[in-house]
């Protein structure tokens, strides 16, 4: 096998009360990369978009975590990387995971290197600390794993699984652009123990609510008096657009990621069109540029073509 396509999905992280820790993988939308090999050593990187990426391996989140990868397995095989983005950078719905996701996987499948799925989330990883300035897996885990996952650990990598029903969710993505490194600078340092009971309250009722398919707990938990209230200012019309979610049927909703998208949790397809009818009508008002989404929560991380 010379060369191999992937397809690696939008994330959402964070997810209200799991800031740094939970996340989720949707079906759309998603990056398409083409991995193919090279005689020639080294590691070549074409954009095939208007998104002004760097090809130099060595700054490129698909490339370093390539080179990682590389390195570890003791291999010097040449490559080729062509990535299609239809993720924006910065749109707050893992544009950086997707590309070193789907770059590890379509490598680790083309040359046969045999690393689990915990182990591409830590190359991947790579990454995510040249985006961000941060090692956080919450975006690179659901992209590899699929479904919802919860990161126990980072620093060493614990990824768990999470099991939850059938869920929708709709997507709105402002076409503004937060920094991933710009919002974290501007979280607390310190948060008050009251909140902090709060938050880790909610974050286990989140999980019991998932696996219990309990929608009311799930609406209830998810609540965020850290993070949010900091980050919701950088995002225009961020409380309208909640309240008209909600007013839609939305179990509930929050921040991608650091923002600008935002997501809404629905029980099902319908229920989350209209949601997507809603929110479209409110941010209209804005004046501003922006995309909708509505997809299943996706079952499986990266796929091969």
């Amino acid at each position: 096998m010379r060369d191999i396509t992937i397809f690696s999905p939008a994330t959402v992280s964070n997810v209200v009360c799991g800031f740094d820790c939970l996340g989720f993988s949707i079906a759309e939308p998603f990056d398409k990369l083409t991995i193919r090999k090279t005689d020639e050593q080294g590691i070549r990187i074409i954009n095939n978009d208007d998104f002004g990426l760097p090809a130099d391996p060595q700054m490129n989140v698909a490339g370093v975590a390539v080179l990682e990868m590389l390195r570890v397995a003791g291999i010097d095989q040449g490559l080729e990387i062509t990535s299609t983005k239809s993720i924006k950078p910065g749109s707050g719905i893992g544009s950086s995971a997707a590309s070193s996701c789907g770059a590890v996987v379509g490598v680790n499948e083309l040359l046969g290197l045999g690393f689990s799925k915990r182990e591409l989330v830590e190359f991947a990883m790579r990454g995510e600390m040249l985006a961000s300035g941060a090692r956080h897996a919450d975006n690179a885990a659901p992209c590899i794993y699929g479904g919802f996952v919860l990161v126990r650990s980072a620093e060493p990598l614990d990824v768990v699984e999470l099991s939850c029903p059938p869920l929708w969710v709709t997507v709105i993505h402002p076409q503004i652009e937060i920094k991933t490194a710009e919002a974290r600078a501007i979280l607390p340092v310190d948060v008050p123990l009251r909140s902090a009971v709060r938050q880790w309250s909610n974050l286990g009722a989140f999980v019991a609510a998932l696996s219990s398919g309990d929608l009311d707990l799930l609406s209830r938990s998810m609540e965020d008096v850290i993070v949010e209230p900091v980050r919701k200012g950088l995002i225009p019309h961020f409380d309208e657009v909640m309240k008209a979610g909600r007013t839609a049927g939305a179990i509930g909703g929050g921040i991608s990621g650091s923002g600008p998208s935002m997501f809404l949790l629905a029980e099902n397809e319908n229920t989350a069109v209209a949601i997507g009818q809603a929110i479209r009508n409110e941010y209209a008002v804005t004046g501003i540029d922006f995309n909708t989404y509505v997809s299943e929560i996706k079952r499986g991380g990266v796929s091969i073509s």
